[in-house]
């Protein structure tokens, strides 16, 4: 069954994300192109990083998608003006992906932990690719922002939240490198490299961050004020300063 998609609030994210920029940045960095190859970006989120994407496709075609609506709005005026001789900004589930037509190459920055089910996903990306055809991603890996998810669970249960909060969903997979390269082997990738890395943020503005940018599904169909409430509850529970422990997994590998 396909992941359950989320809307996000596009403004609000691609105002706090600069970490994720810096992350995609250094991804694009590993990916080789001639600037003619048709390449996918599988979660493009509000374009920032997709557009530097594009400017290396100046003769080539760029199909973007992501599950949010207002994300893929926000890419699309983005990508308004790119350079790249074709762009494609579609709203589609990663889960269920189908194309009409293989692609040279996935890059993915800061998407893959919103999915659950990586095995579905892992086989969808195979399945669009040629053979011989590169993945490079990095997402939340193990661990990541730990000290975040225990404050979020420990706080569905309060009661000031729990009415609210029965049927929320924990909208996060945070794989382990063996489970993700095993997934990664049976869909029919060869893996040329798999590792994780630490990557702290301190937000300047950390509930605006936290709700931009954390929650996912964990606040759908709750009311804003109670949102809000929550949002600040979790943000006051952790440890002063607020420091985001982010755990990368990065993954450069090649379709068989």
């Amino acid at each position: 069954m396909p992941d359950r998609p989320t809307d996000w609030d596009a403004t609000a994210y691609d105002r706090v994300a600069d970490p994720q920029e810096e992350w995609g940045r250094e991804v694009l960095e590993r990916l080789d192109l001639r600037g003619d190859e048709t390449v996918l970006d599988a979660g493009c989120g509000s374009g920032r990083v997709t557009r530097l994407l594009a400017e290396r496709l100046p003769r080539g075609r760029l199909i973007a998608i992501d599950a949010s609506a207002s994300m893929v709005a926000m890419a699309r005026q983005a990508l308004a003006d790119s350079p790249c001789r074709s762009v494609h900004v579609l709203e589609a589930d990663l889960g269920s992906l189908e194309l009409a037509e293989r692609v040279d190459a996935v890059f993915s920055n800061a998407t893959f932990h919103w999915l659950l089910n990586h095995t579905s996903l892992f086989e969808r990306l195979a399945a669009v690719l040629i053979p011989g055809g590169r993945l490079e991603a990095q997402w939340g890996g193990e661990g990541n922002v730990a000290e975040f998810t225990r404050a979020v669970e420990s706080l569905l249960g309060d009661e000031r939240f729990a009415p609210y909060m029965r049927n929320a969903t924990r909208p996060w997979n945070f794989a382990s490198i063996a489970d993700t390269e095993d997934r990664l082997r049976v869909a029919g990738f060869e893996v040329d490299r798999i590792w994780t890395e630490d990557r702290p943020v301190t937000p300047a503005d950390p509930q605006a961050y936290l709700r931009a940018v954390g929650f996912g599904s964990v606040l759908r169909d709750v009311p804003a004020e109670v949102a809000d409430r929550f949002v600040a509850a979790v943000t006051g529970s952790m440890t002063q300063p607020l420091v985001l422990d982010y755990v990368r997994i990065n993954v450069s590998a090649g379709r068989l």
